[in-house]
């Protein structure tokens, strides 16, 4: 007969009385954690982070869209996707403020050219990640708020020459961007493809729809930036939107508006920048800053096209809360004015 093992059974566990108080603690623990998993599935609880903002639970909201495409629902690896965002972007609390009013300084100016444009307002989320809603230069080339390329920007009807880049004129790249989504969207039919196509190339998009059998960019196998660029996006529009569900308090306020301006049209060369600030009354680094896409200290025009220059219509104005964002540091063209922290003009005449 085969020998039975015998088990030695602790005193704790065979003791009555001990074995209730256990048993009690297992189902009350049972109890917060279906506490715990009923309070992450609400729409708008507010996450938990430590001291050092590490992020514990984003808990982020339902039903997510891009351009009112709908965000598939109940898809784990796609809610992993759109968290790892927050996640990888270790400082995305403590610059939220920062980038709260910069959008409050440039968004009602891209937001009026996507209406114009009947492109869907989501894409001004795009600006935001591409650049913060700077004029910097990637070392690729890219430039502006839409980091476009030379190539790219000349084909959109953009100057980019040795005195002219008008890819740092956040108005008219705005517009040369809105041209590249809508030429997405004629091929695809689809504002997040179009988006997706901006990062990558319609050409790429098509290729991989084509070779893969499929139309939906959240089932689309795409390089490793394309395949995070809509999920990054939809991390900015979900902190920028509703600040308020991840704990902050921003307070949206006027005095970012960007200031009004006059504009004086020329038709002819201009070979003294200086000097032609002060003939309208305010100096260079004033008429560079409402006039960023001017990248030499002069403008050959010997075609006798017809110029715009911007020119403020109150002389006596801060404009280096524009500046930093319109020429910040690691900005290549900088020229002469690399630094500047106030610029106040004496004269409040206007330029008729």
């Amino acid at each position: 007969m085969k020998k039975q093992r015998s088990f030695h059974i602790p005193f704790f566990t065979s003791h009555p009385v001990l074995r209730k108080v256990l048993l009690g603690i297992f189902v009350w623990q049972i109890i917060i954690l279906i506490n715990h998993h009923r309070k992450l599935n609400t729409n708008f609880h507010l996450s938990y982070s430590d001291s050092n903002y590490k992020i514990l639970g984003l808990n982020l909201p339902k039903d997510l869209s891009f351009a009112e495409e709908k965000v598939p629902q109940n898809n784990f690896q796609i809610k992993e996707n759109l968290e790892k965002e927050f996640i990888e972007n270790k400082s995305w609390k403590s610059t939220s403020q920062l980038l709260f009013n910069k959008s409050q300084k440039w968004f009602p100016i891209i937001e009026r050219i996507l209406k114009d444009e009947k492109v869907p307002d989501d894409f001004k989320y795009i600006a935001m990640i591409e650049s913060h809603l700077s004029n910097i230069v990637s070392p690729m080339g890219a430039a502006g708020f839409w980091q476009l390329m030379p190539n790219t920007a000349r084909n959109y009807g953009l100057i980019v020459d040795e005195n002219i880049d008008e890819r740092f004129d956040v108005e008219k790249s705005t517009r040369a961007a809105c041209k590249h989504f809508k030429d997405g969207y004629k091929v695809f039919k689809n504002w997040t493809l179009s988006a997706a196509a901006y990062n990558v190339g319609i050409g790429s998009v098509k290729k991989s729809i084509s070779t893969q059998e499929k139309t939906d960019y959240y089932n689309l196998t795409l390089n490793k930036e394309t395949a995070s660029f809509i999920y990054r996006i939809l991390a900015f529009k979900t902190l920028l939107s509703n600040p308020e569900h991840f704990g902050f308090s921003h307070k949206k306020t006027s005095k970012f508006s960007f200031p009004k301006y006059n504009i004086i049209k020329i038709d002819s060369s201009v070979y003294d920048l200086n000097h032609f600030a002060k003939t309208l009354n305010t100096n260079l680094i004033t008429l560079k800053t409402f006039n960023p896409w001017l990248i030499n200290d002069k403008v050959i025009n010997n075609d006798r096209k017809t110029i715009e220059f911007k020119v403020p219509k109150n002389k006596n104005i801060d404009i280096s809360v524009y500046f930093i964002d319109l020429y910040p540091p690691n900005k290549s063209n900088t020229n002469k004015i690399d630094t500047i922290i106030t610029t106040k003009e004496e004269s409040t005449e206007n330029i008729k």
